[in-house]
């Protein structure tokens, strides 16, 4: 088996094919110029409404059961791998398992098949069970407390923060051990969560990987509809106009983490933080610059929203309203930096399956696989990140200038507002690329 280091990610390209300053110009370029055809050819508001086509019937209680048992099931092997066994990246499926199949890997999944963790969430399955035992006891569980809808998203938006800082501020993020104390911690945070508030509440509310999967799939090309899979229109409902509380804070952890993954891997941040001596020093160091990433992201959005309100007259704040273009501006930040860490490391489950505990079982015959480590040449890694980063933008663009028809009713206004969300998107994709040429 070939073992790999368990890294952020993999694949930036250091000489790209195209000098960099071509790809700011180019990248700009291709903003302003969807942006001046939606102000031409856009003028009325098409992506308000959630468009399905129905498919076939699906038996949504019997697979939510096995879907859930299976979730639950690879919990338990990962926690226990994690718990008790061999403590080494290269052999133990609990890092690779998080941060590549969990983490990573569910988000194509997501945007091609909809909502895949709400039916594998090992907590959600967990509690499940426990309430349908309780009920064959003839036992009633009425939820103790009440959650405050001014709560919102933010318990989630802290847990997204939590994880992130464990994957990009701590100095050893895949020590099992570690993960199985932050396994355990976040279960009971979960558990207790749902007896306080109820599982549904606490579900949409407080568990990050929810609030996470549930925003991506907005994006999604199919969906659960009335208890049947349909088609879904590109588009359409990502932009609500009512959001939970916390949601602003919430993409802006989701896009701010990876903003500072990429940033953190620059020469810049890597010869300041090889100076400070203690563990500890450099973990508050980390944390500073991920929070200060994520603030950033979010400031500049407020901002962006701020102007728009004023152009257009608006009583109402509107930061609820246009979070939406975020979602593709987050999904290809992802793309961009941890698809080929995807592709590479994803491979190390195959042998890693066979020994999960890294005590020298071969359960599958797939303990010798070889590794592919260079599954894409240098440019077409360059085309794919840069690719990724332009096409969300512009994404971004189309679902702001909608919600803005939608809200302003007039074209005319509605394109005078988007010119500081175009200023936005212009400054994340030249800020997405930079940061790719000096990972």
């Amino acid at each position: 088996m070939t073992l790999l280091p368990l890294a952020h990610g993999i694949g930036s390209v250091q000489d790209p094919p195209i000098p960099m300053w071509l790809a700011y110009y180019g990248g700009a370029a291709v903003l302003v110029l969807s942006f001046a055809a939606l102000g031409a050819l856009w003028r009325t508001p098409r992506l308000e409404g959630e468009r399905t086509r129905s498919l076939v019937r699906v038996p949504t209680a019997a697979l939510r059961v096995l879907f859930g048992a299976v979730g639950l099931f690879l919990f338990v092997v990962v926690f226990a791998a994690a718990l008790v066994g061999e403590r080494s990246v290269g052999t133990n499926i609990a890092p690779t398992f998080i941060y590549v199949a969990f983490w990573l890997g569910l988000v194509p999944l997501t945007i091609v098949f909809g909502n895949v963790w709400a039916w594998l969430n090992p907590w959600r399955a967990a509690a499940d069970f426990v309430a349908w035992c309780w009920r064959r006891a003839g036992l009633e569980w009425e939820p103790p407390f009440t959650y405050p809808e001014r709560l919102g998203r933010w318990p989630a938006a802290f847990l997204l923060l939590c994880f992130a800082a464990l994957e990009l501020a701590y100095t050893d993020p895949s020590d099992p051990r570690m993960l199985a104390l932050a396994v355990a911690i976040y279960s009971w945070v979960t558990w207790v969560g749902m007896a306080a508030f109820g599982r549904g509440v606490w579900l949409r509310a407080g568990e990050a990987f929810t609030a996470y999967f549930g925003l991506i799939s907005r994006l999604s090309i199919l969906t659960l509809h009335e208890g049947r899979l349909a088609l879904r229109a590109p588009l359409h409902n990502v932009a609500r106009n009512r959001e939970r509380a916390g949601t602003v804070a919430f993409v802006a952890v989701m896009l701010g983490s990876v903003a500072f993954d990429g940033f953190g891997r620059t020469s810049y941040w890597q010869d300041r933080l090889f100076r400070i001596d203690t563990d500890l020093g450099a973990i508050a160091f980390n944390l500073v610059g991920l929070v200060v990433a994520v603030a950033f992201v979010a400031v500049a959005y407020v901002a962006a929203v701020e102007v728009a309100r004023r152009i257009g007259g608006e009583q109402a704040r509107l930061e609820q309203a246009f979070i939406g273009s975020l979602i593709p501006i987050a999904i290809a930040y992802v793309v961009a930096h941890y698809a080929t860490f995807l592709l590479v490391q994803g491979q190390l489950l195959i042998p890693l399956a066979s020994d999960p505990f890294g005590y020298g079982w071969d359960l599958f015959g797939t303990l010798d696989y070889r590794v592919n480590v260079q599954p894409l040449s240098a440019d077409q890694v360059w085309y794919l990140q840069t690719g990724a980063l332009v096409l969300g933008h512009v994404l971004g663009l189309v679902i702001a200038h909608d919600k803005a028809l939608a809200l302003f009713g007039s074209s005319k206004v509605a394109l005078r507002t988007q010119y500081a969300m175009l200023g936005l998107m212009v400054l994340y994709t030249v800020g997405g690329l930079w940061l790719l040429s000096r990972g």
